[in-house]
């Protein structure tokens, strides 16, 4: 028999510890398509600029300094992004 017992409160926080949410709040899942929010600097000569779209995005399980979303994008290629500057 397990001893260990669980509140209603560490059960929402054990559901939400999983979901990403984009800069809105909204709920982002594998395949969703999203838009940047926020002009982003790669280097120093390519910038994703605001309004930029990727599609089919992958959602990251251990995300890679901060950055919780794998993606393609058209011209640039194959990036990290961090959910809080995207939108659904």
């Amino acid at each position: 028999m397990c001893a260990h017992e669980w509140t209603q409160e560490d059960e929402v926080a054990r559901a939400e510890a999983g979901i990403i949410r984009d800069a809105n709040g909204n709920q982002l899942e594998n395949g969703d398509s999203v838009t940047v929010i926020k002009d982003l600097k790669l280097n120093a000569t390519t910038t994703i600029k605001q309004g930029t779209k990727a599609k089919n995005i992958r959602l990251i399980d251990e995300p890679v300094d901060g950055h919780d979303i794998a993606c393609k994008i058209d011209g640039i290629g194959s990036l990290y992004l961090k959910s809080i500057y995207v939108k659904k």
